[in-house]
């Protein structure tokens, strides 16, 4: 049985749900895709079924380490699935900002593809 403190963080500590949130976002932003693979496992493994922002924010993290991976059109998919999850009011701020850079690092040629359309239209809202 898992201790809560591991779930989430108080004032006097900061969880290990919180560190993997973290690392799976550094190491993606490094692409570092195994690890941060690993992290966001890790991370999903820890939060709780209805921490939705965090769950968004770790599959926007997996899409972008496919399209690192060079599987973009999965990784549109993946980002469009998270996206699509939120409620309208939610895909704005960090959401709408992480759900960008995937789509900001597809070069401009494959902007015509379905996938990539797809993903543009949700996260233009």
């Amino acid at each position: 049985m898992r201790c809560s403190a591991s779930r989430s963080d108080t004032w006097l500590t900061y969880g290990e749900q919180k560190h993997h949130v973290h690392l799976s976002h550094a190491f993606t932003t490094l692409g570092d895709t195994r690890r941060a693979f690993e992290s966001q496992q890790r991370a999903l493994e820890l939060s709780a079924p209805t921490s939705s922002m965090t769950r968004t924010l770790l599959n926007i993290d997996a899409a972008a380490c496919f399209h690192h991976d060079g599987d973009t059109e999965q990784a549109c998919h993946r980002a469009v699935a998270a996206l699509a999850a939120m409620p309208d009011g939610y895909r704005t701020g960090l959401v709408r900002r992480r759900a960008l850079d995937p789509y900001e690092a597809i070069p401009a040629e494959h902007h015509r593809e379905r996938a990539v359309r797809e993903l543009r239209d949700v996260v233009a809202g």
